[in-house]
């Protein structure tokens, strides 16, 4: 088997190992004695809600809706799946967001809520406050995409601009809840997954106004209002730990990124190939990242520290962007080219980076392929890594070298995944 196709099977089987379709049954609850309603959002959202539909007993009620993203939807009978924006929310998301939040709050204690929860959520569930529109959050999440803001940062404004999120989704509800989450965050907090409609926050309205000035963002005057009237008390918080509301509540994590990362472990080890997790909750600048892993492949090829090659190290987690140049590409475009420059050549240091969601920020590709000869390859086109890399152009490097990685929607998500195989 070559390095590629070694590279290319670890990440098909870290994938796999978020499949909802495979993972969701064994989570199921008993129906209710009232009606089931099932809601939900993220990139996972269609194929929870199939893999719902296809183990729910056929003579029980069910019925709902969830919110994915664009060109991630699939054929159901019995619950709804509606497309909407992402990254940035749209009209499609606010719609249906309000659609679902009418409909949890027409529940009685006899009935079931099952809340389908994956990464993406934040955006695609998208009900603003009065006080702000849709164009006011949209504004306030691309600033807030292009300064490179973690994740948890970007859902703790997200929380305090919406009637939704941030535990206020399970506060709307008088029916028993369980909500299935699939993670997408480092650290597997449900809170921090899609914002969390049906967890406890512990941020304030205080805390999403300290990270917009902290990253200089543009605010706009209505959300600059709106989190000043909830610093003075004049809107009421987000549902904290141990409010009474969540006393009905069970958040049930049922896949993270260390289960695929040891999925793709045992792929490699099933080829022979030593797997060392060097960790699931990596984040940083993409590009500083990638330097710290490149010294550490060097050590590990010219010394056997710390570890004997054949190995492949891998990881999980979600790095972040700050966004300067003009170009293409995500963060795993952007970790990879940035490896490729630090290597500069080395030989036996092959490396893959893709999301596990099949899409590499906004681009239609998971992510790329790095070879000890693609820093000469690119020479002989006329490209240089280190420049294409300060303006952020991954894309177009690994375009240009045939290298890039196309899955299309994976339709599921537990952030993203790099593995670098050492010969």
């Amino acid at each position: 088997m070559s390095p590629r196709e070694l590279l290319l099977g670890s990440f098909n089987a870290a994938v796999a190992g978020a499949d909802p379709l495979r993972i969701v049954p064994a989570h199921l609850p008993t129906p209710p004695k009232g009606r089931t309603l099932v809601v939900g959002a993220g990139k996972a959202a269609a194929s929870m809600a199939l893999a719902v539909e296809q183990h729910w007993p056929a003579g029980a009620p069910l019925e709902g809706t969830v919110i994915t993203r664009y060109a991630h939807g699939l054929l159901t009978n019995r619950i709804s799946v509606i497309e909407a924006g992402h990254p940035v929310p749209d009209e499609a998301g606010e719609t249906a967001a309000k659609r679902i939040f009418e409909s949890v709050r027409r529940l009685s204690k006899d009935d079931l809520l099952l809340v389908l929860v994956s990464g993406g959520g934040s955006a695609l569930l998208s009900l603003p406050v009065e006080s702000i529109t849709m164009d006011d959050l949209k504004a306030i999440t691309k600033e807030l995409l292009r300064c490179g803001a973690m994740i948890q940062e970007i859902n703790t404004v997200r929380k305090h601009l919406s009637l939704i999120q941030g535990g206020r989704l399970a506060a709307a509800c008088r029916a028993q809840i369980l909500a299935l989450v699939i993670s997408d965050v480092t650290g597997d907090d449900p809170t921090h997954i899609a914002s969390g409609p049906c967890a406890p926050d512990p941020t304030t309205y205080q805390d999403a106004l300290d990270i917009l000035k902290r990253y200089e963002c543009k605010i706009p005057a209505a959300v600059q209002a709106t989190l000043e009237r909830g610093i003075r008390g004049e809107l009421a918080e987000t549902p904290k730990p141990g409010d009474k509301v969540f006393a009905r509540t069970e958040n049930r994590v049922i896949a993270t990124a260390q289960q695929s990362l040891q999925a793709a472990a045992k792929y490699f080890e099933a080829n022979g190939v030593c797997a060392a997790i060097l960790g699931d909750s990596v984040t940083g600048e993409a590009r500083e990242v990638a330097k710290v892993y490149g010294a550490l492949a060097r050590e590990v090829k010219m010394h056997g520290q710390p570890w004997p090659a054949p190995v492949a190290l891998i990881s999980g987690g979600e790095c972040t962007v700050t966004v300067r140049g003009k170009g293409r590409g995500g963060r795993c475009a952007e970790f990879l080219i940035s490896l490729v420059d630090d290597l500069h050549g080395a030989e036996g240091i092959h490396a893959i980076a893709c999301d596990t969601d099949g899409i590499d920020g906004t681009e239609d590709n998971a992510g790329a392929i790095a070879t000890p000869d693609s820093i000469m390859r690119a020479a002989q086109l006329g490209l240089d890594a280190g420049t294409l890399l300060s303006n952020n152009d991954g894309y177009s490097f690994f375009a240009a070298l045939d290298d890039l990685v196309v899955t299309g929607p994976t339709r599921t998500n537990v952030n993203d995944y790099r593995a670098i195989l050492i010969l």
